[in-house]
Protein backbone atom coordinates (compact mmCIF):
# COMPACT_ATOMS: atom_id res chain seq x y z
CA UNK A 1 0.00 0.00 0.00
CA UNK A 2 1.32 3.26 -0.75
CA UNK A 3 1.01 6.86 0.05
CA UNK A 4 -0.19 9.33 -2.52
CA UNK A 5 0.01 13.39 -2.71
CA UNK A 6 -1.53 15.79 -4.24
CA UNK A 7 0.27 18.23 -6.56
CA UNK A 8 -1.00 21.24 -8.81
CA UNK A 9 0.56 21.27 -12.07
CA UNK A 10 0.53 24.44 -14.52
CA UNK A 11 -2.93 24.84 -12.54
CA UNK A 12 -4.44 21.61 -13.02
CA UNK A 13 -4.90 19.64 -10.12
CA UNK A 14 -3.48 15.66 -10.06
CA UNK A 15 -3.15 12.94 -7.38
CA UNK A 16 0.32 11.27 -8.12
CA UNK A 17 1.83 8.03 -5.81
CA UNK A 18 4.55 8.97 -3.61
CA UNK A 19 7.38 7.12 -5.50
CA UNK A 20 6.20 8.69 -8.52
CA UNK A 21 6.23 11.83 -6.95
CA UNK A 22 9.62 11.62 -5.73
CA UNK A 23 10.69 11.08 -9.21
CA UNK A 24 8.74 13.77 -10.98
CA UNK A 25 10.21 15.97 -8.58
CA UNK A 26 14.15 15.07 -8.69
CA UNK A 27 13.51 15.22 -12.24
CA UNK A 28 12.13 18.85 -12.22
CA UNK A 29 14.73 20.03 -9.47
CA UNK A 30 17.61 18.56 -12.39
CA UNK A 31 16.03 20.92 -15.26
CA UNK A 32 16.25 23.64 -12.57
CA UNK A 33 19.71 23.64 -12.11
CA UNK A 34 20.46 22.63 -15.41
CA UNK A 35 18.51 26.06 -16.68
CA UNK A 36 19.96 28.31 -13.67
CA UNK A 37 22.46 29.88 -15.61
CA UNK A 38 20.05 30.53 -18.67
CA UNK A 39 18.00 33.51 -19.61
CA UNK A 40 14.41 33.21 -19.13
CA UNK A 41 14.48 29.80 -16.80
CA UNK A 42 11.43 30.71 -15.17
CA UNK A 43 9.30 30.71 -18.52
CA UNK A 44 11.29 27.90 -19.65
CA UNK A 45 10.34 25.92 -16.27
CA UNK A 46 6.88 27.09 -16.68
CA UNK A 47 5.89 25.88 -20.17
CA UNK A 48 8.16 22.51 -19.02
CA UNK A 49 5.52 21.96 -16.11
CA UNK A 50 2.44 23.18 -18.50
CA UNK A 51 3.52 20.40 -21.19
CA UNK A 52 4.35 17.71 -18.38
CA UNK A 53 0.85 18.68 -16.68
CA UNK A 54 -0.73 18.22 -20.22
CA UNK A 55 0.93 14.87 -21.05
CA UNK A 56 -0.64 13.74 -17.53
CA UNK A 57 -3.87 14.74 -18.40
CA UNK A 58 -4.26 12.56 -21.34
CA UNK A 59 -3.04 9.67 -19.48
CA UNK A 60 -5.46 10.23 -16.57
CA UNK A 61 -9.18 8.59 -17.35
CA UNK A 62 -10.77 10.82 -14.53
CA UNK A 63 -9.77 13.10 -11.80
CA UNK A 64 -9.50 10.19 -8.93
CA UNK A 65 -7.02 8.03 -11.27
CA UNK A 66 -3.72 7.99 -9.50
CA UNK A 67 -0.51 8.86 -11.69
CA UNK A 68 2.59 6.14 -11.17
CA UNK A 69 5.86 5.72 -11.91
CA UNK A 70 4.92 4.09 -15.00
CA UNK A 71 3.36 6.77 -16.31
CA UNK A 72 6.01 9.70 -15.09
CA UNK A 73 8.74 7.37 -17.21
CA UNK A 74 6.32 7.81 -19.94
CA UNK A 75 6.70 11.85 -19.51
CA UNK A 76 10.53 11.89 -18.93
CA UNK A 77 10.56 9.50 -22.11
CA UNK A 78 9.44 12.34 -24.46
CA UNK A 79 10.52 15.18 -22.40
CA UNK A 80 14.15 13.98 -22.88
CA UNK A 81 16.73 13.95 -19.26
CA UNK A 82 18.66 17.52 -18.61
CA UNK A 83 21.81 16.20 -19.04
CA UNK A 84 20.61 14.94 -22.91
CA UNK A 85 21.12 18.72 -23.80
CA UNK A 86 23.45 21.45 -23.07
CA UNK A 87 22.05 23.79 -21.69
CA UNK A 88 24.49 27.02 -21.92
CA UNK A 89 23.96 29.93 -24.25
CA UNK A 90 26.31 28.11 -27.06
CA UNK A 91 23.68 25.47 -27.81
CA UNK A 92 21.96 28.68 -29.31
CA UNK A 93 24.71 28.85 -32.12
CA UNK A 94 25.77 25.58 -32.73
CA UNK A 95 24.14 22.28 -34.06
CA UNK A 96 22.12 20.04 -31.82
CA UNK A 97 24.41 17.27 -31.27
CA UNK A 98 23.12 14.72 -33.74
CA UNK A 99 24.03 11.31 -31.75
CA UNK A 100 20.79 12.45 -29.39
CA UNK A 101 17.97 10.43 -30.90
CA UNK A 102 14.60 12.02 -29.84
CA UNK A 103 12.18 9.92 -28.59
CA UNK A 104 9.20 11.01 -29.84
CA UNK A 105 7.98 13.18 -32.06
CA UNK A 106 4.61 15.01 -32.34
CA UNK A 107 2.08 16.13 -35.45
CA UNK A 108 1.49 19.41 -35.93
CA UNK A 109 -1.79 21.16 -34.40
CA UNK A 110 -3.69 24.18 -35.76
CA UNK A 111 -3.55 27.25 -34.05
CA UNK A 112 -3.43 30.84 -34.61
CA UNK A 113 -0.21 32.29 -34.55
CA UNK A 114 -0.47 35.60 -33.24
CA UNK A 115 2.65 36.76 -33.53
CA UNK A 116 3.66 36.59 -37.18
CA UNK A 117 -0.48 37.63 -37.44
CA UNK A 118 -2.07 40.36 -39.91
CA UNK A 119 -5.76 40.40 -38.86
CA UNK A 120 -5.67 37.35 -36.51
CA UNK A 121 -2.89 34.54 -37.40
CA UNK A 122 -5.18 32.40 -38.83
CA UNK A 123 -3.32 32.42 -42.57
CA UNK A 124 0.07 31.86 -40.53
CA UNK A 125 -1.18 29.32 -38.51
CA UNK A 126 -2.48 26.98 -41.78
CA UNK A 127 0.90 27.41 -43.32
CA UNK A 128 2.46 26.07 -40.29
CA UNK A 129 0.25 23.12 -40.57
CA UNK A 130 0.67 22.67 -43.92
CA UNK A 131 4.23 23.13 -43.99
CA UNK A 132 3.81 26.30 -46.62
CA UNK A 133 4.80 30.01 -46.49
CA UNK A 134 1.92 31.92 -45.02
CA UNK A 135 2.16 34.14 -48.58
CA UNK A 136 0.11 31.20 -50.71
CA UNK A 137 -2.21 30.63 -48.12
CA UNK A 138 -2.80 34.80 -47.83
CA UNK A 139 -3.10 34.46 -52.06
CA UNK A 140 -5.88 31.28 -51.23
CA UNK A 141 -7.62 33.72 -49.13
CA UNK A 142 -7.68 36.08 -51.85
CA UNK A 143 -9.10 34.37 -54.66
CA UNK A 144 -11.61 32.63 -52.14
CA UNK A 145 -13.01 36.25 -51.24
CA UNK A 146 -13.10 37.58 -54.68
CA UNK A 147 -13.44 34.61 -56.92
CA UNK A 148 -16.07 32.13 -54.84
CA UNK A 149 -17.10 34.59 -52.28
CA UNK A 150 -17.28 32.18 -49.27
CA UNK A 151 -13.16 33.20 -48.08
CA UNK A 152 -15.07 35.92 -45.44
CA UNK A 153 -17.47 33.35 -43.58
CA UNK A 154 -14.28 30.55 -44.09
CA UNK A 155 -12.53 32.98 -42.57
CA UNK A 156 -14.32 34.06 -39.65
CA UNK A 157 -15.28 30.65 -38.77
CA UNK A 158 -11.39 29.83 -38.44
CA UNK A 159 -10.87 32.68 -36.31
CA UNK A 160 -13.88 31.67 -33.84
CA UNK A 161 -12.81 27.78 -33.31
CA UNK A 162 -9.54 27.55 -34.30
CA UNK A 163 -7.68 28.75 -30.36
CA UNK A 164 -4.43 31.23 -30.39
CA UNK A 165 -0.95 29.11 -29.64
CA UNK A 166 -0.54 31.16 -26.74
CA UNK A 167 2.06 28.86 -24.49
CA UNK A 168 5.50 27.93 -25.48
CA UNK A 169 4.04 24.34 -25.65
CA UNK A 170 1.71 25.16 -28.51
CA UNK A 171 4.08 26.96 -30.58
CA UNK A 172 6.16 24.42 -30.59
CA UNK A 173 3.32 21.88 -31.72
CA UNK A 174 2.18 24.13 -34.31
CA UNK A 175 5.65 23.42 -36.05
CA UNK A 176 5.61 20.33 -35.84
CA UNK A 177 8.46 19.98 -33.38
CA UNK A 178 8.48 17.35 -30.52
CA UNK A 179 8.03 19.53 -27.50
CA UNK A 180 10.87 19.01 -24.84
CA UNK A 181 13.56 20.54 -22.95
CA UNK A 182 15.50 21.80 -25.66
CA UNK A 183 12.64 22.97 -28.27
CA UNK A 184 10.68 24.78 -24.79
CA UNK A 185 14.46 26.11 -24.26
CA UNK A 186 15.34 27.19 -28.30
CA UNK A 187 11.78 28.49 -28.48
CA UNK A 188 11.97 30.51 -25.75
CA UNK A 189 15.94 32.00 -26.65
CA UNK A 190 14.71 33.14 -30.04
CA UNK A 191 12.12 35.38 -28.30
CA UNK A 192 14.76 37.06 -25.74
CA UNK A 193 16.54 36.90 -29.11
CA UNK A 194 14.17 38.65 -31.47
CA UNK A 195 13.25 40.98 -28.33
CA UNK A 196 17.07 41.58 -28.39
CA UNK A 197 17.29 42.52 -32.13
CA UNK A 198 14.30 44.85 -32.16
CA UNK A 199 15.94 46.82 -29.26
CA UNK A 200 18.91 47.01 -31.20
CA UNK A 201 16.84 47.97 -33.99
CA UNK A 202 14.58 50.36 -32.63
CA UNK A 203 18.23 52.06 -30.78
CA UNK A 204 19.70 52.56 -34.81
CA UNK A 205 16.25 53.81 -35.25
CA UNK A 206 16.78 56.62 -33.14
CA UNK A 207 19.39 58.32 -34.84
CA UNK A 208 17.66 58.71 -37.53
CA UNK A 209 14.52 59.66 -36.38
CA UNK A 210 15.82 62.99 -34.99
CA UNK A 211 16.77 63.88 -38.92
CA UNK A 212 13.05 63.33 -39.72
CA UNK A 213 11.21 63.75 -36.36
CA UNK A 214 8.69 65.56 -38.18
CA UNK A 215 8.03 62.91 -40.62
CA UNK A 216 8.27 59.97 -38.33
CA UNK A 217 6.09 60.87 -36.28
CA UNK A 218 3.30 61.81 -38.75
CA UNK A 219 4.16 58.23 -39.82
CA UNK A 220 3.97 56.45 -35.99
CA UNK A 221 0.83 58.34 -35.37
CA UNK A 222 -1.21 57.07 -38.58
CA UNK A 223 0.17 53.69 -37.77
CA UNK A 224 -0.69 53.65 -34.49
CA UNK A 225 -3.97 54.88 -35.39
CA UNK A 226 -4.95 52.52 -38.49
CA UNK A 227 -3.61 49.60 -35.93
CA UNK A 228 -5.73 51.00 -32.89
CA UNK A 229 -8.80 51.29 -35.32
CA UNK A 230 -8.00 47.58 -36.59
CA UNK A 231 -7.81 46.52 -33.19
CA UNK A 232 -10.92 48.06 -32.44
CA UNK A 233 -13.10 46.60 -35.35
CA UNK A 234 -11.56 43.34 -34.98
CA UNK A 235 -12.74 43.42 -30.89
CA UNK A 236 -15.67 44.64 -31.89
CA UNK A 237 -16.37 41.05 -34.68
CA UNK A 238 -15.21 39.10 -31.92
CA UNK A 239 -17.34 40.20 -29.53
CA UNK A 240 -20.26 40.22 -32.12
CA UNK A 241 -19.93 36.24 -32.78
CA UNK A 242 -19.57 35.44 -29.12
CA UNK A 243 -22.65 37.01 -28.66
CA UNK A 244 -23.74 34.83 -31.71
CA UNK A 245 -22.22 31.94 -30.52
CA UNK A 246 -23.66 32.04 -27.08
CA UNK A 247 -26.92 32.72 -28.47
CA UNK A 248 -26.51 29.70 -30.57
CA UNK A 249 -25.57 27.94 -27.74
CA UNK A 250 -28.64 28.66 -25.33
CA UNK A 251 -30.72 27.92 -29.08
CA UNK A 252 -29.37 24.00 -28.64
CA UNK A 253 -29.73 23.39 -24.78
CA UNK A 254 -33.52 24.94 -25.25
CA UNK A 255 -34.11 22.61 -28.32
CA UNK A 256 -32.24 19.73 -26.54
CA UNK A 257 -34.36 19.77 -23.26
CA UNK A 258 -37.26 20.53 -24.58
CA UNK A 259 -37.06 17.60 -26.69
CA UNK A 260 -36.15 15.17 -23.74
CA UNK A 261 -38.61 16.54 -21.43
CA UNK A 262 -41.06 15.82 -24.02
CA UNK A 263 -40.00 12.24 -24.77
CA UNK A 264 -39.47 11.72 -20.70
CA UNK A 265 -42.83 12.41 -20.48
CA UNK A 266 -43.97 10.49 -23.37
CA UNK A 267 -41.71 7.26 -22.37
CA UNK A 268 -43.95 7.28 -19.00
CA UNK A 269 -47.33 7.94 -20.52
CA UNK A 270 -47.16 5.55 -23.01
CA UNK A 271 -44.65 3.05 -22.56
CA UNK A 272 -45.03 3.15 -18.68
CA UNK A 273 -49.36 3.53 -18.92
CA UNK A 274 -48.60 -0.31 -21.22
CA UNK A 275 -47.05 -1.94 -18.66
CA UNK A 276 -49.54 -1.25 -16.03
CA UNK A 277 -52.81 -1.37 -17.76
CA UNK A 278 -53.25 2.70 -17.28
CA UNK A 279 -56.90 2.84 -19.14
CA UNK A 280 -57.22 4.79 -22.15
CA UNK A 281 -54.15 3.61 -23.86
CA UNK A 282 -56.19 0.83 -25.80
CA UNK A 283 -56.56 2.37 -28.77
CA UNK A 284 -52.68 2.10 -29.64
CA UNK A 285 -53.04 -1.23 -29.38
CA UNK A 286 -55.56 -1.48 -32.15
CA UNK A 287 -52.56 -0.30 -34.73
CA UNK A 288 -50.17 -2.48 -33.23
CA UNK A 289 -50.59 -5.35 -35.52
CA UNK A 290 -47.23 -7.05 -35.06
CA UNK A 291 -48.24 -7.12 -31.03
CA UNK A 292 -44.70 -5.70 -30.44
CA UNK A 293 -44.80 -4.90 -26.83
CA UNK A 294 -46.05 -1.02 -26.68
CA UNK A 295 -42.93 0.27 -23.79
CA UNK A 296 -40.39 -2.12 -26.03
CA UNK A 297 -41.57 0.88 -29.12
CA UNK A 298 -41.11 3.16 -26.23
CA UNK A 299 -38.65 2.77 -25.14
CA UNK A 300 -36.17 2.54 -28.70
CA UNK A 301 -38.16 5.70 -29.50
CA UNK A 302 -36.88 6.85 -25.92
CA UNK A 303 -33.18 6.03 -27.13
CA UNK A 304 -33.11 6.66 -30.94
CA UNK A 305 -34.54 10.09 -30.66
CA UNK A 306 -33.68 11.33 -27.37
CA UNK A 307 -29.50 10.14 -27.44
CA UNK A 308 -28.90 12.77 -30.46
CA UNK A 309 -30.93 15.34 -28.80
CA UNK A 310 -28.90 15.11 -25.54
CA UNK A 311 -25.60 15.43 -27.55
CA UNK A 312 -26.97 18.56 -28.83
CA UNK A 313 -27.68 19.53 -24.88
CA UNK A 314 -24.15 18.74 -24.20
CA UNK A 315 -22.68 20.62 -27.20
CA UNK A 316 -24.64 23.78 -26.51
CA UNK A 317 -23.32 23.55 -22.40
CA UNK A 318 -19.74 23.20 -24.02
CA UNK A 319 -20.64 26.45 -25.84
CA UNK A 320 -21.82 28.49 -22.94
CA UNK A 321 -19.34 26.70 -20.54
CA UNK A 322 -15.72 26.70 -21.94
CA UNK A 323 -14.00 24.29 -19.32
CA UNK A 324 -16.94 22.22 -19.15
CA UNK A 325 -15.81 18.84 -18.45
CA UNK A 326 -16.20 15.95 -20.89
CA UNK A 327 -18.65 13.07 -20.16
CA UNK A 328 -15.65 10.54 -21.18
CA UNK A 329 -15.12 7.95 -23.55
CA UNK A 330 -17.16 5.12 -21.62
CA UNK A 331 -19.80 7.54 -21.47
CA UNK A 332 -20.33 8.62 -25.36
CA UNK A 333 -19.65 5.17 -26.57
CA UNK A 334 -22.45 3.59 -24.50
CA UNK A 335 -24.83 6.09 -25.89
CA UNK A 336 -23.68 5.05 -29.51
CA UNK A 337 -24.26 1.41 -28.79
CA UNK A 338 -27.78 2.38 -26.83
CA UNK A 339 -28.70 4.08 -30.01
CA UNK A 340 -27.39 1.78 -32.33
CA UNK A 341 -29.43 -1.26 -31.00
CA UNK A 342 -32.42 1.28 -30.53
CA UNK A 343 -32.12 1.87 -34.44
CA UNK A 344 -32.15 -1.75 -35.13
CA UNK A 345 -34.88 -2.44 -33.13
CA UNK A 346 -37.34 0.25 -34.69
CA UNK A 347 -36.72 -1.25 -38.09
CA UNK A 348 -37.08 -4.58 -37.03
CA UNK A 349 -40.15 -3.35 -35.44
CA UNK A 350 -41.21 -1.27 -38.94
CA UNK A 351 -40.91 -4.47 -41.37
CA UNK A 352 -42.64 -6.57 -38.57
CA UNK A 353 -45.78 -4.23 -38.49
CA UNK A 354 -45.43 -3.76 -42.61
CA UNK A 355 -45.56 -7.36 -43.04
CA UNK A 356 -49.01 -7.22 -41.00
CA UNK A 357 -49.92 -5.71 -44.81
CA UNK A 358 -48.30 -7.96 -47.13
CA UNK A 359 -51.37 -9.22 -48.43
CA UNK A 360 -54.94 -8.01 -49.25
CA UNK A 361 -57.44 -10.22 -49.92
CA UNK A 362 -61.49 -10.34 -50.29
CA UNK A 363 -64.19 -12.40 -48.50
CA UNK A 364 -67.42 -12.34 -50.78
CA UNK A 365 -70.74 -13.00 -49.87
CA UNK A 366 -73.51 -12.99 -52.33
CA UNK A 367 -77.28 -12.61 -51.45
CA UNK A 368 -80.17 -12.84 -54.25
CA UNK A 369 -83.01 -10.36 -53.76
CA UNK A 370 -86.59 -10.18 -54.48
CA UNK A 371 -86.11 -7.51 -57.28
CA UNK A 372 -86.90 -8.17 -61.15
CA UNK A 373 -87.47 -6.19 -64.11
CA UNK A 374 -89.64 -3.15 -64.13
CA UNK A 375 -89.24 -2.69 -60.36
CA UNK A 376 -88.86 -0.33 -57.81
CA UNK A 377 -86.24 -0.50 -55.58
CA UNK A 378 -85.37 2.06 -52.80
CA UNK A 379 -81.59 2.46 -51.03
CA UNK A 380 -80.97 3.64 -47.84
CA UNK A 381 -78.37 3.92 -45.15
CA UNK A 382 -78.83 2.89 -41.47
CA UNK A 383 -76.91 4.90 -39.11
CA UNK A 384 -76.30 4.47 -35.62
CA UNK A 385 -75.50 6.61 -32.73
CA UNK A 386 -73.74 4.31 -30.74
CA UNK A 387 -70.95 4.22 -33.86
CA UNK A 388 -71.36 8.05 -35.28
CA UNK A 389 -71.33 6.61 -38.92
CA UNK A 390 -73.20 9.51 -40.62
CA UNK A 391 -70.50 9.87 -43.31
CA UNK A 392 -68.16 7.26 -44.46
CA UNK A 393 -64.79 7.40 -43.22
CA UNK A 394 -61.75 4.57 -43.24
CA UNK A 395 -61.16 5.64 -39.49
CA UNK A 396 -61.31 2.60 -36.48
CA UNK A 397 -62.20 3.29 -33.50
CA UNK A 398 -62.77 1.45 -30.37
CA UNK A 399 -66.10 0.50 -28.37
CA UNK A 400 -68.18 -2.11 -26.71
CA UNK A 401 -70.86 -4.37 -28.09
CA UNK A 402 -74.06 -5.05 -26.03
CA UNK A 403 -72.50 -7.96 -24.53
CA UNK A 404 -69.65 -5.12 -22.94
CA UNK A 405 -66.52 -7.12 -25.48
CA UNK A 406 -64.38 -5.04 -27.07
CA UNK A 407 -65.18 -4.38 -30.66
CA UNK A 408 -63.86 -2.51 -33.51
CA UNK A 409 -65.64 -0.24 -35.80
CA UNK A 410 -65.32 1.87 -39.22
CA UNK A 411 -67.92 3.69 -41.57
CA UNK A 412 -65.49 2.38 -44.56
CA UNK A 413 -68.52 1.31 -46.50
CA UNK A 414 -68.65 1.72 -50.51
CA UNK A 415 -71.78 0.82 -52.94
CA UNK A 416 -71.75 0.20 -56.40
CA UNK A 417 -74.45 -0.37 -59.24
CA UNK A 418 -73.63 -3.06 -62.36
CA UNK A 419 -76.44 -3.72 -64.53
CA UNK A 420 -76.66 -7.56 -65.12
CA UNK A 421 -78.61 -10.27 -67.52
CA UNK A 422 -80.12 -11.69 -65.20
CA UNK A 423 -83.48 -11.62 -64.28
CA UNK A 424 -83.26 -10.84 -60.69
CA UNK A 425 -80.95 -8.82 -58.50
CA UNK A 426 -78.18 -9.78 -56.59
CA UNK A 427 -76.09 -7.82 -53.62
CA UNK A 428 -72.57 -9.01 -53.31
CA UNK A 429 -70.84 -8.11 -49.92
CA UNK A 430 -67.00 -7.85 -50.57
CA UNK A 431 -65.25 -7.55 -47.14
CA UNK A 432 -61.34 -6.78 -47.40
CA UNK A 433 -58.52 -6.90 -44.90
CA UNK A 434 -54.77 -7.25 -45.02
CA UNK A 435 -52.52 -9.80 -43.53
CA UNK A 436 -48.97 -11.24 -43.53
CA UNK A 437 -50.45 -14.18 -45.24
CA UNK A 438 -53.02 -14.96 -47.57
CA UNK A 439 -54.49 -17.37 -44.86
CA UNK A 440 -54.42 -14.77 -42.15
CA UNK A 441 -55.92 -11.66 -44.79
CA UNK A 442 -58.79 -14.32 -45.53
CA UNK A 443 -59.27 -14.83 -41.63
CA UNK A 444 -59.53 -11.24 -41.16
CA UNK A 445 -62.13 -10.46 -43.89
CA UNK A 446 -64.36 -13.46 -42.68
CA UNK A 447 -64.56 -11.72 -38.99
CA UNK A 448 -65.56 -8.53 -40.37
CA UNK A 449 -69.61 -8.21 -39.46
CA UNK A 450 -71.79 -6.42 -41.86
CA UNK A 451 -75.63 -6.35 -42.03
CA UNK A 452 -78.22 -5.33 -44.56
CA UNK A 453 -82.31 -6.36 -44.60
CA UNK A 454 -84.64 -5.84 -47.01
CA UNK A 455 -88.19 -5.31 -46.43
CA UNK A 456 -91.03 -4.01 -48.93
CA UNK A 457 -88.76 -3.63 -52.11
CA UNK A 458 -86.23 -1.02 -49.39
CA UNK A 459 -83.04 -2.27 -48.87
CA UNK A 460 -81.75 -0.92 -45.18
CA UNK A 461 -77.43 -0.91 -45.86
CA UNK A 462 -75.97 -0.54 -42.24
CA UNK A 463 -72.99 2.36 -42.58
CA UNK A 464 -70.59 0.95 -40.30
CA UNK A 465 -68.77 -2.96 -40.09
CA UNK A 466 -67.26 -3.87 -36.53
CA UNK A 467 -64.83 -6.64 -35.78
CA UNK A 468 -63.20 -7.96 -32.98
CA UNK A 469 -60.49 -6.44 -31.57
CA UNK A 470 -57.89 -9.32 -31.61
CA UNK A 471 -58.00 -8.48 -35.61
CA UNK A 472 -56.37 -4.93 -34.60
CA UNK A 473 -56.38 -2.64 -37.43
CA UNK A 474 -55.87 -4.14 -40.90
CA UNK A 475 -57.19 -1.34 -43.55
CA UNK A 476 -60.57 -3.61 -43.19
CA UNK A 477 -63.77 -1.91 -45.52
CA UNK A 478 -66.61 -3.64 -47.50
CA UNK A 479 -67.21 -2.96 -51.05
CA UNK A 480 -71.60 -3.44 -51.67
CA UNK A 481 -71.93 -4.18 -55.34
CA UNK A 482 -75.85 -4.10 -56.50
CA UNK A 483 -76.57 -6.04 -59.73
CA UNK A 484 -79.85 -4.71 -61.10
CA UNK A 485 -81.52 -6.23 -64.04
CA UNK A 486 -81.99 -4.42 -66.93
CA UNK A 487 -85.44 -2.21 -67.18
CA UNK A 488 -85.23 -1.88 -63.22
CA UNK A 489 -85.56 1.50 -61.20
CA UNK A 490 -83.55 2.21 -58.17
CA UNK A 491 -83.93 5.43 -55.88
CA UNK A 492 -80.87 6.07 -53.32
CA UNK A 493 -81.73 7.95 -50.39
CA UNK A 494 -80.08 11.41 -49.79
CA UNK A 495 -78.38 9.31 -47.07
CA UNK A 496 -76.22 7.20 -48.99
CA UNK A 497 -74.36 9.90 -51.16
CA UNK A 498 -71.35 9.73 -49.14
CA UNK A 499 -71.33 6.30 -49.80
CA UNK A 500 -71.74 5.89 -53.18
CA UNK A 501 -68.95 4.95 -55.20
CA UNK A 502 -68.57 5.90 -59.01
CA UNK A 503 -65.93 5.00 -61.57
CA UNK A 504 -66.99 4.98 -64.85
CA UNK A 505 -64.35 2.69 -66.63
CA UNK A 506 -65.62 -0.04 -64.01
CA UNK A 507 -68.25 -0.15 -65.37
CA UNK A 508 -70.55 1.68 -62.01
CA UNK A 509 -74.09 2.93 -63.66
CA UNK A 510 -75.34 5.70 -60.57
CA UNK A 511 -72.79 8.54 -58.90
CA UNK A 512 -73.79 10.32 -55.69
CA UNK A 513 -75.17 12.95 -57.65
CA UNK A 514 -78.09 10.50 -58.89
CA UNK A 515 -79.64 10.49 -54.76
CA UNK A 516 -83.04 11.48 -54.63
CA UNK A 517 -83.79 10.47 -58.28
CA UNK A 518 -85.11 7.44 -59.58
CA UNK A 519 -82.77 5.74 -62.06
CA UNK A 520 -83.48 3.43 -64.65
CA UNK A 521 -81.15 0.63 -65.38
CA UNK A 522 -80.11 0.04 -69.02
CA UNK A 523 -77.83 -2.18 -70.79
CA UNK A 524 -74.34 -0.70 -69.26
CA UNK A 525 -76.17 2.92 -68.97
CA UNK A 526 -78.63 4.17 -66.66
CA UNK A 527 -81.23 6.77 -67.23
CA UNK A 528 -83.19 9.74 -64.92
CA UNK A 529 -86.33 9.37 -65.31
CA UNK A 530 -86.89 12.29 -62.27
CA UNK A 531 -84.27 14.85 -63.48
CA UNK A 532 -84.61 18.16 -65.11
CA UNK A 533 -83.57 18.33 -68.57
CA UNK A 534 -80.54 20.05 -68.31
CA UNK A 535 -79.12 17.46 -65.74
CA UNK A 536 -80.27 14.44 -67.40
CA UNK A 537 -77.32 13.29 -69.41
CA UNK A 538 -76.58 10.40 -67.32
CA UNK A 539 -76.70 8.01 -69.35
CA UNK A 540 -73.47 6.19 -69.94
CA UNK A 541 -73.09 4.14 -73.18
CA UNK A 542 -70.75 1.24 -74.07
CA UNK A 543 -70.38 1.01 -77.37
CA UNK A 544 -67.10 -0.99 -78.32
CA UNK A 545 -66.27 -1.29 -82.35
CA UNK A 546 -65.46 -4.22 -84.28
CA UNK A 547 -61.47 -4.04 -85.30
CA UNK A 548 -60.38 -6.42 -88.52
CA UNK A 549 -56.76 -6.60 -89.70
CA UNK A 550 -55.48 -8.74 -92.38
CA UNK A 551 -54.09 -9.02 -95.19
CA UNK A 552 -56.33 -7.17 -97.32
CA UNK A 553 -56.84 -4.26 -95.01
CA UNK A 554 -58.09 -2.56 -91.88
CA UNK A 555 -61.94 -2.78 -90.97
CA UNK A 556 -63.77 -1.12 -88.42
CA UNK A 557 -67.62 -1.45 -88.17
CA UNK A 558 -70.35 -0.22 -85.16
CA UNK A 559 -73.49 0.36 -84.86
CA UNK A 560 -73.70 3.98 -86.38
CA UNK A 561 -69.96 3.76 -88.60
CA UNK A 562 -67.67 1.51 -90.16
CA UNK A 563 -64.42 2.32 -91.88
CA UNK A 564 -62.55 0.09 -94.49
CA UNK A 565 -58.73 1.48 -95.07
CA UNK A 566 -57.31 -0.70 -97.93
CA UNK A 567 -55.34 -0.54 -101.13
CA UNK A 568 -57.88 1.41 -102.59
CA UNK A 569 -58.22 4.04 -100.29
CA UNK A 570 -60.22 5.16 -97.34
CA UNK A 571 -64.10 3.96 -97.09
CA UNK A 572 -66.35 5.86 -94.60
CA UNK A 573 -70.21 4.70 -94.90
CA UNK A 574 -71.94 6.51 -91.52
CA UNK A 575 -75.97 5.65 -90.81
CA UNK A 576 -76.35 9.04 -89.68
Amino acid sequence: MNKTVNINLAGIFFHIDEDAYLKLQGYLEAIKRSLANSQGSDEIIADIEARIAELFNERVQNNKQVIRIKEVDEVISIMGQPEDYVVDDEMFEDEPDTSYKQKSTTKRKLFRDADNAYISGVSSGLAHYFGIDAVWVRLAWILLVFGAGTGVLLYILLWILVPEAKTTAEKIMMTGEPVNISNIEKKIKDGFENVSQAAKNVSDSVSKAAKNVDIKKGTNSIKSTSRTFFDSLADAVMLLFKVFSKFIGILLIFIGASTLIALIIALFSVGVADIIHIPGFENLDILNVGNTPIWLVSLSVFFAVGIPFFFLFYLGLKILINNLKSIGNIAKFTLLGLWIISIICLIIFGIRQASEHAFNESYIEKTELPVTANDTLIVKMVHSHKFNSKRRHDDFKLTHDDNGNKILYSADIRIMVKSTTDTIATLAVIKNADGRSFDAAISRAKNIDYHFDFKNNTLLLNSYLTTHIKNKFSDQEVDIILYLPENTVVYFNSNTEDYIHYRTHDGHLVSNKSTNHFIKILDNNSKCLDCPDSEEDFNIEVNTPEIKIDSNGIKVESDEIKININSNGIDIQSDR
